[in-house]
């Protein structure tokens, strides 16, 4: 039996009153669903100006999380997505460019389902040698050297699986942002981990940097992180409006139990608005 056979009312402590309700409310019931309200999001927020976007959500399946599969079946995975989301700048496809992950990377995508991509620009972000793991960089490659004049759109395809990704992100980030013309997509980089304590900063350092500097300028326009478990739920947001936690039911499906304007940290999500929701429910469900 679901958690909810019907709409009732919620209280979270210390939040106002919610009504449960369907995933009529916005949640997507499937990957079409996904890519069209993902770049929908994008242009409204394109359209307010804003221009350093995250747009992230699991590829293995709506109900799975990050690491649910192998990494290399992840990846081609968010490949497959990326391209189906990059059609809504098939407009200005000459004047976007996809930085793929490394080059190794590039060259498999750019001969697998981009081939027949029109007109765009595939780059990559890193190109990784055995002296660039001890940290000896005798290449000198930038992704901003990559960058022309009359690009607008640059899209990050899922830097995360090696810290040094999401640092060449921040140098074309650093490199694009006094042009307002310019705006960079960032998929599927599993930022989550720079909102946390994931990179020690004794060993991470620029990790650290990049928590501090990068993530608070980052508007995330798209997102869909799963939580498992009995207590198993939902964090969504689609831009512009506010952040939205769901409840799984046992059936798969999700009802809407929490709003808000500012981003939850997933640690609240899973430690006190799940679980709060959930104990509250119970107690009313037991009053006689």
């Amino acid at each position: 039996m679901p958690f909810f056979a019907a709409p009732v009312g919620i209280r979270v402590a210390g939040r106002p009153m919610v009504t449960a309700r369907a995933s009529s409310s916005g949640f997507p019931k499937d990957y079409s669903a996904v890519v069209r309200d993902a770049q929908e999001a994008t242009q409204r927020a394109m359209q307010d100006g804003l221009r350093l976007l995250e747009v992230e959500f699991p590829v293995a399946s709506l109900m799975a999380v990050q690491g649910d599969e192998e990494g290399a079946n992840e990846m081609t995975k968010s490949s497959e997505y990326l391209r189906q989301y990059a059609r809504a700048f098939l407009d200005v496809a000459s004047s976007t460019r996809v930085f793929f992950p490394d080059v190794k990377e590039l060259e498999l995508q750019a001969g697998g389902v981009w081939a027949d991509f029109p007109s765009i620009n595939l780059d990559y972000l890193t190109k990784p040698s055995g002296l660039l793991d001890i940290g000896i960089d005798l290449s000198g490659y930038s992704p901003t050297s990559k960058i022309k004049p009359e690009e607008r759109v640059f899209l990050a395809a899922y830097p995360s699986f090696d810290p040094r990704e999401l640092v060449a992100v921040d140098k074309v980030w650093r490199h694009i942002q006094n042009d307002e013309e310019k705006t960079l997509v960032i998929f599927n980089a599993e930022l989550c981990r720079l909102r946390s304590d994931y990179f020690p900063a004794l060993f991470y350092p620029e990790m650290a940097r990049l928590s501090k500097d990068l993530i608070p300028a980052i508007e995330t326009v798209y997102y869909v992180h799963n939580f498992k478990g009995a207590g198993g739920g939902v964090l969504f947001r689609a831009y512009p409006g506010p952040w939205q936690v769901f409840l799984r039911l046992q059936d798969g499906g999700t009802v809407l139990v929490h709003e808000q304007e500012a981003r939850p940290s997933l640690k609240e999500v899973s430690l006190d608005i799940l679980p709060s929701t959930i104990r509250r429910f119970i107690q009313q469900k037991n009053r006689p």
